[in-house]
C-alpha cells in the first residue's frame, strides 16, 4: 500500500512472531503519514497538511474558535447600539429640550410648561424602560453604566433647577436632592474597590416619588393639586434623606468588610 512491510502494518507474520520493540508504533505511525502525503502531495492537500499540523484546534472544528472570537468582538463594538443604550441617549437629548420648554415664554405659560412636562415625563418612563433591558436582555455595556446615571441626574437636576430659578420651588429643596444624589454617586465610586452597593426598594421608591413631585410642580397646577403636590414633594425630601442615610451606612459596612477580608487574606498569605 505505502511501502510499509505486513508486520508493521499491523499483525505479525508466522516468520516473525517475536514481540517487537516500544517504538515499533510510533515508526509505523510516521510511515503513514508520511505514505499519505506522498500519495495527496498536492499543494492544496499540503496547505491543508500544515494548518492542521499548525493549529489542531483549528482543523479539528473548521476554525470555527477563531471565528467565533472575531463574531464576539464584532457583537462587542456594535452592542453600544443595543435598546437600551438609545433610550439612554434619547434621555440625554431631552434634556436641553426639557429646559427649552420650561424656559419659553417666560417660564410661566400653561402650555409650554404642558410640552416641558411630556418631555419630562418620556426621559423618567425610558430610565424605567432602559435598566430593565440591559439586565433582562444582557444589553449591559460600559457606556451604559456611565451614561445611564448621568442621563438620571440631567433631566433630575434640569428640572429642579428651572424650578427653583422661576420660584416654584424652594432652592433648598433642590440642594438637599441634588446634594444627596452627587454625594451618593461618589460614595458609590469611592466604596467600589470593596464591592457594590445594591439599589434598595427604598432608593426605588424615593426615585418614584421625586419623579411624580417634580412632574406636578412642572405642570401649571391650581386648587387642592397644588396643595397636594406640596405633600409628594414632602415625602420624595425625606426618602431622600433616609435613603441617603442607609446608603452612607451601607458603605461604611462595606468598607469594613473589604479591609477585614484583605486583612484576612494578607496573612493567610504570610502565613
Amino acid at each position: 500500500m505505502t511501502g510499509v512491510p505486513a508486520s508493521a502494518a499491523g499483525g505479525s507474520s508466522p516468520a516473525h512472531g517475536a514481540a517487537k520493540p516500544k517504538g515499533a508504533s510510533k515508526t509505523q505511525a510516521g510511515g503513514k503519514v508520511q505514505g499519505a502525503a506522498k500519495n495527496h502531495s498536492t499543494p492544496k492537500a499540503q496547505g491543508a497538511a500544515l494548518s492542521s499540523a499548525a493549529d489542531p484546534s483549528g482543523a479539528a472544528g473548521g476554525g470555527k474558535p477563531a471565528r467565533a472570537k472575531i463574531a464576539a468582538a464584532a457583537v462587542n463594538q456594535a452592542s453600544v447600539w443595543n435598546i437600551a443604550n438609545l433610550l439612554t441617549m434619547l434621555r440625554l437629548i431631552l434634556v436641553p429640550g426639557f429646559v427649552a420648554l420650561m424656559l419659553a415664554n417666560g417660564g410661566y405659560d400653561p402650555a409650554w410648561r404642558s410640552f416641558a412636562w411630556a418631555a419630562f415625563a418620556i426621559a423618567m418612563i425610558t430610565d424605567l424602560f432602559d435598566g430593565h433591558l440591559a439586565r433582562t436582555y444582557n444589553l449591559v455595556t460600559d457606556f451604559g453604566k456611565i451614561a445611564d446615571p448621568i442621563a438620571d441626574k440631567a433631566i433630575m437636576g434640569a428640572a429642579l433647577i428651572c424650578l427653583s430659578a422661576l420660584g416654584d420651588l424652594p432652592w433648598w429643596v433642590t440642594i438637599v436632592i441634588l446634594g444627596r444624589e452627587l454625594g451618593i454617586t461618589l460614595l458609590r465610586f469611592l466604596v467600589i474597590r470593596y464591592g457594590v452597593i445594591p439599589a434598595s426598594r427604598g432608593g426605588k421608591l424615593k426615585t418614584l416619588t421625586q419623579g411624580v413631585a417634580v412632574g406636578m410642580y412642572v405642570l401649571a397646577l391650581t386648587g387642592w393639586l397644588a396643595t397636594m403636590r406640596f405633600w409628594v414633594m414632602a415625602v420624595a425630601v425625606v426618602l431622600t434623606v433616609v435613603t441617603g442615610l442607609d446608603y452612607v451606612r451601607q458603605a461604611i459596612v462595606l468598607r469594613r468588610q473589604g479591609i477585614a477580608e484583605r486583612k484576612a487574606a494578607l496573612e493567610e498569605t504570610e502565613a
